[in-house]
């Protein structure tokens, strides 16, 4: 028998990240050396101020400071180097797989160049997978609070890098702001053959998610805590064996739970919901993937089985091929025989 640590066993464990914005992935220490490399003032004085800011009380104050901290960016290098940073993080995690939001409008509505940006990011996955055979998707968000308008010019911008982009999201402040008020647009991105998947049920209600289902068809529901509420919803979703990307230390930094003791994880593990595992922001929530799993595990007595499953949902629930899924699954149950 294998006396391996819950820690040791998710450290080592293959795993996919399919729910995480490139932007919340900058630390303040990477932060202030872009801004001083562009000249760009920033209104904290210090790495550790900047950190004491990140006691959120909502979505809306985490955004604040979010936005702010993206307002650096401005050379392609700029995000060249946000996103190797953060796959150098999780190349040590043993992620082997990652499916990146990144937020266009962030940056285009401050007058970068969509290809600047686009560029930049994908430069970095290209070298991941050059270097340590790390394989990702990259995925272009809407900004919700922007009308569909706006989201409409950033698709048509999007089209001429169709090579870079295997989907369309939807993210930002939720409430108030329904998937049905972007329906337009994620149906032309269907039409021009990208993927979608959207951002609900996480502050906003389950009838958001029924939207993103329903109205934008989406292949993957980011969040979904609150389907929980609503019986039928529950159904429909494993039924359709929908996955949803759960961000646990996100989830209790931005209070959508008030402890992880009371997260909805195991439910929906024991429902039989194809929950997957991922860190949403992590330079602001205190923790990147294996953080994640680690303080999920521990919260919720996770077993060794029950977080090998998680490991394969996020295969399954990624826009990898089917060959390819089955591989990365194998290796994971190959890894958990080993290790039990």
């Amino acid at each position: 028998m294998s006396t391996t640590t819950i820690q040791d066993f998710i450290s080592a464990l293959p795993k996919a990240e399919l729910h995480l914005h490139i932007e919340g992935t900058f630390e303040p220490e990477l932060m202030f050396e872009i801004a001083k490399r562009n000249k760009k003032e920033i209104k904290y004085k210090s790495i550790e101020e900047v950190k004491a800011a990140y006691d959120f009380n909502n979505l809306q104050d985490f955004l604040n400071i979010y936005y702010q901290g993206a307002g650096v960016l401005i050379e392609e290098q700029d995000f060249y180097d946000m996103t190797w940073a953060y796959l150098e993080k999780v190349h040590s995690q043993n992620v082997i797989h990652t499916e990146i939001f990144y937020d266009p409008q962030t940056h285009t509505d401050r007058g970068i160049k969509f290809s600047t940006v686009v560029q930049g990011i994908s430069g970095a996955l290209k070298d991941a997978e050059a270097k340590w055979g790390m394989s990702s998707k990259l995925i272009m968000c809407f900004l919700r609070h922007l009308d569909e308008e706006a989201a409409m010019s950033t698709l048509a911008e999007a089209l001429d890098h169709k090579d870079l982009i295997a989907a369309v999201g939807l993210d930002s402040s939720e409430e108030g702001h329904p998937p049905s008020k972007f329906q337009k647009v994620f149906e032309l991105a269907r039409q021009e053959g990208f993927l979608t998947v959207a951002h609900a049920g996480e502050e906003g209600p389950a009838e958001y998610v029924w939207e993103a289902l329903n109205l934008l068809q989406v292949s993957r529901v980011d969040h979904g805590n609150r389907s929980l509420e609503d019986e039928k919803l529950v159904q429909e979703l494993i039924d359709r064996q929908m996955p949803l990307t759960v961000c646990p230390l996100s989830n209790l930094k931005l209070k959508v739970v008030s402890d992880l003791k009371q997260h909805p994880l195991r439910e929906m593990l024991e429902k039989g919901l194809l929950a997957t595992i991922n860190s949403d922001d992590p330079a602001y929530f205190g923790g990147y993937l294996n953080e994640n799993y680690l303080a999920i595990s521990e919260a919720l007595s996770l077993s060794k089985k029950e977080i090998t499953q998680l490991a394969k949902n996020s295969f399954t629930a990624s826009f990898l091929d089917s060959e390819t899924k089955q591989l990365m699954i194998n290796k994971i149950e190959q890894y958990s025989q080993e290790n039990s």
